[in-house]
């Protein structure tokens, strides 16, 4: 085997699993999926807004096409975080959510979803009467609307949400899906493995 089928068969195969575990081209869920996942995070949302958050997963659902999309999500602090009791944390809204930010990524990774941006609002332009008074902006990366759903499943099992729930007083959360988009993934890890490629073939 040559030097390079040395460093480029192995470097591909990574390439492949990477493809693979990304995704973003499958099936909707069936009715039968849909119904069976429902009862399961039912049965784990510990948030107190249970039939809400149902209706909401049901809402997102009704456009299911299987394929890869992006949550937008706008979000305002709670003036103090707001624990149910029994939980011991500082009432800081932010570490409250930072909280969560750590906690969601293992849920999010291990289903094909990765966080795509986060951006802290630092001022004003256009601000038409009755608008809202977001402190940041957040768009997350879902393989598909299943992935999604398997996410809020797990996060629910584990008892992530609740550090959300504490930090935010409102929140605006909607899916959008990429026109025109720079956040270009694939694209990224293959010009990382190249240029790794390029570096092993170079000591070889």
């Amino acid at each position: 085997m040559t030097h390079l089928a040395m460093v480029a068969i192995p470097l591909l195969a990574i390439y492949l699993a990477f493809w693979l575990w990304y995704g973003g081209n499958g099936k909707p869920m069936t009715q039968e999926e849909l119904e069976s996942a429902l009862r399961t995070l039912a049965a784990a949302d510990t948030s107190g807004r249970t039939e809400e958050a149902l209706q909401e997963v049901r809402q997102l659902m009704a456009s299911d096409d299987g394929k890869e999309f992006v949550m937008q999500n706008l979000v305002r602090y709670r003036p103090k975080a707001l624990y149910p009791a029994g939980y011991a944390f500082s009432d800081d809204p932010r570490e409250a959510d930072k909280r969560y930010g750590k906690a969601v990524l293992w849920p999010l990774l291990r289903h094909g979803n990765v966080m795509l941006f986060v951006a802290r609002r630092t001022g004003n332009f256009v601000v038409p009467e009755g608008a809202e008074a977001w402190h940041y902006v957040a768009m997350v990366r879902y393989r598909s609307r299943r992935d999604f759903l398997r996410f809020a499943i797990a996060s629910s099992q584990a008892d992530i949400f609740v550090h959300k729930w504490a930090a935010i007083e409102k929140t605006h959360i909607f899916a959008v899906k990429p026109l025109v988009s720079l956040f270009m993934v694939r694209t990224l890890v293959a010009l990382m493995l190249f240029a790794l490629g390029n570096v092993l073939a170079g000591l070889l």
